[in-house]
């Protein structure tokens, strides 16, 4: 494997889930690694609420943008060699066919949106979302990525998504 690795995070809606992932391993800056995220349907708009939880740890916001998955199946696209869904719906649709056929891992995430009730158990929905995708990323990033076989690294993906 190449040693940058370029990692998308998929979602339905891409407003929420794969915006907080994508937000967090850009900013470990890592040199290793760049994120993306986007959704299968595309919501438009990135939830007010994940937009806090960039904010309050003090992540950047300016750009993050709520985008179609066919962004990145395009020709001129940037090469993926990880491809990671967030969330139940995306693990269950069929994903476009992606140049380079990079390793697929599904690590889903509770969805923060979907939770009615009070603004603090919204909040902590989201929260409680960040906090599970920062500790999985963070374990992906302690993957030696450069010793590892293919099958090895396929298998330590897929545990972390039931970490």
């Amino acid at each position: 494997m190449s040693q940058h690795y370029n990692v998308l995070f998929l979602c339905t809606a891409n407003s929420a889930r794969s915006i907080m992932a994508e937000a967090i391993l850009n900013g470990r800056h890592n040199p290793h690694f760049t994120a993306y995220s986007a959704g299968s349907f595309p919501s438009g708009t990135v939830r007010p609420e994940a937009i806090k939880q960039l904010q309050l740890a003090n992540l950047p916001t300016e750009g993050v943008r709520s985008k179609s998955w066919e962004e990145f199946a395009r020709p001129d696209a940037p090469p993926m060699h990880f491809v990671v869904t967030v969330c139940d719906n995306a693990a269950n649709e069929v994903c476009p066919i992606w140049p380079g056929q990079p390793m697929n891992a599904h690590w889903g995430i509770a969805d923060p949106a979907s939770v009615t009730g009070t603004p603090q158990e919204v909040e902590h929905a989201f929260r409680d979302a960040f906090v599970a995708l920062g500790r999985r990323i963070n374990l992906f990033l302690s993957l030696p990525l450069n010793s590892l076989e293919t099958l090895a690294i396929k298998q330590e993906i897929d545990l972390i998504g039931r970490r």
